[in-house]
């Protein structure tokens, strides 16, 4: 039997896309998870829409939007999460979907420019406070100026070869580790899908000592 990585244990790796309304909840509570149990957060920047084409999946508006009582009971357990732990910033963004292709290859630009936890904070504000349409290169470029940020030369990042494949790179390496949707965390080999299961994942860190 291989030992454990004990390492790898106390490292989460969040399966990441903007487009994502639950990604955005997520974040807003894991970076304190981890903190209370010594581990490190890695953000990987994956395609939402080309997960779903590698399993087959389906937003979840298209999978489950003829169920009777479905999505009603998800909006209402998304109010129930946003109450409880008070993140009273969020609004669902009158432009979804947005296409976040732009967004997601910016994240993978920014990460290699060293400016990563800027960006992805000014766009998950962008996209799931203020309601803005990130899918539009102007309102792209704003957002990440008025962060700080090169916007220009962030926007022009987008189109590199090595960006693009290192980003197709992640979500394939996603899908081959078993991801099929946007939030999905793992701890060294555990894997955990959604919001809900924060609490699993504090206590998957918390068992690993």
């Amino acid at each position: 039997m291989r030992s454990p990585d004990m390492t790898a244990e106390k490292t989460v790796d969040f399966i990441f896309d903007f487009g994502s309304p639950n990604a955005y909840l997520v974040w807003k509570l894991l970076p304190d998870i981890a903190a209370r149990q010594g581990a490190t957060v890695r953000v990987i920047p994956c395609l939402l829409g080309g997960i779903f084409k590698l399993t087959g999946n389906q937003a979840p508006m298209v999978a489950f939007g003829g169920i009777k009582g479905k999505m009603d009971y998800e909006m209402l357990e998304t109010r129930r999460f946003i109450q409880a732990h008070g993140l009273s910033a969020f609004r669902f963004n009158p432009h979804f979907p947005v296409n976040t292709l732009i967004l997601m290859r910016g994240l993978v630009a920014a990460e290699r420019a060293g400016v990563g936890p800027a960006y992805l904070e000014a766009m998950l504000a962008g996209l799931w406070e203020q309601g803005l349409k990130l899918d539009d290169p102007a309102v792209f470029v704003a957002v990440a100026e008025a962060a700080g940020l090169d916007g220009a030369g962030l926007l022009a990042a987008t189109g590199d070869p090595e960006v693009k494949a290192a980003l197709m790179a992640n979500t394939e390496a996603a899908v081959a580790r078993g991801a099929f949707g946007v939030p999905t965390l793992f701890v060294g080999d555990e894997m955990f899908f959604g919001k809900e299961r924060l609490g699993q994942v504090e206590a998957q860190l918390a068992a690993a000592g």
